[in-house]
């Protein structure tokens, strides 16, 4: 009775799932395949029938271009620093929102304000401060605090245009860190900390002892998170520095991936770009998971 009942409601399970597997098919996993394809070939986008088959060249290419190694290399900093600093920085605010303070529903909301922003506005409202002639941070750095000499121009140099990039990045995710951490601190229940007090435990060895063990998984779908964010980082990349100026020095892989998709019209090299960056966060996420969750376990 069972099995027919089962199979009975397979025809309306079927009419449900059926749209949604259709639209997967020819928005995602259909052109995925198609680039994949692509990524093959010495792809002529006018005469697509005319495209030189050339195996793993294009990947060859990519992994021995000094540019892409100098993305690779910014996108990689720009991950570690940018996700170490939204992890410590999410953490203290959520333990400060998550105490008993007037106001702290404002101040909640005013953490997440910069998540809800634009990135085309911010990015643009940060080069701005960070303008080498008329900006910002160069006047209370220069007129104000008097810490440097003279203007610096953060964007003329293949160093120092991650600074503004990487800060941007830092203020817009802390706020989303810190709610995703403070939901994970009100998950854990207040006896604990009630018992700890009477064994004379002090707030470090709480948080040592009791909440830092508690939050491992919402630090583990933390890390994952914002890991595959920063390196899929592409809208402040493209929008402060012109797509990789000066010199092609400052793209993150994303940017490349689109000056040699559409700027230069090499959709071949431009989509093995994609799928090197695809196949790297994939194992990138898998170790994260594989090792994070062995010290959860633990």
């Amino acid at each position: 009775m069972h099995t027919k009942r089962r199979y009975s409601d397979l025809p309306a399970v079927l009419i449900f799932l059926i749209p949604g597997v259709v639209l997967f098919v020819l928005f995602f996993l259909a052109p995925m395949l198609y680039s994949l394809r692509i990524s093959f070939f010495e792809w002529k986008i006018v005469h697509p029938e005319q495209s030189l088959f050339v195996g793993f060249a294009n990947y060859q290419r990519a992994l021995a271009d000094p540019i892409f190694q100098r993305a690779t290399l910014n996108t990689l900093v720009y991950t570690v620093t940018t996700v170490a600093a939204k992890l410590v920085i999410g953490l203290g605010v959520a333990l400060l929102l998550n105490q008993r303070l007037p106001g702290r529903t404002l101040f909640r909301v005013a953490y997440y304000l910069p998540v809800i922003t634009s990135w085309v506005i911010v990015s643009l409202l940060f080069e701005y401060m960070f303008n080498g002639q008329a900006g910002l941070v160069n006047y209370v750095l220069k007129d104000v605090l008097h810490v440097i000499p003279k203007d610096i121009l953060w964007f003329a140099d293949e160093y120092l245009t991650l600074v503004p990039i990487i800060l941007l990045d830092i203020w817009k995710g802390v706020g989303w860190a810190a709610i995703i951490f403070l939901a994970g601190l009100q998950a854990i229940p207040a006896e604990y900390y009630e018992a700890a007090r009477v064994d004379g435990a002090d707030r470090l060895a709480q948080l040592r002892y009791i909440t830092w063990p508690l939050l491992a998984p919402t630090t583990v779908f933390l890390v994952v998170v914002l890991v595959i964010g920063g390196l899929n980082a592409y809208v402040s990349f493209q929008l402060m520095t012109n797509g990789g100026d000066p010199q092609d020095l400052t793209h993150s892989v994303l940017t490349l991936m689109y000056e040699s998709t559409f700027g230069r019209i090499d959709f071949g090299y431009g989509a093995a770009i994609s799928y090197l960056l695809t196949l790297f966060v994939f194992l990138v996420s898998l170790l994260e998971l594989r090792l994070l969750r062995r010290q959860v376990v633990v």
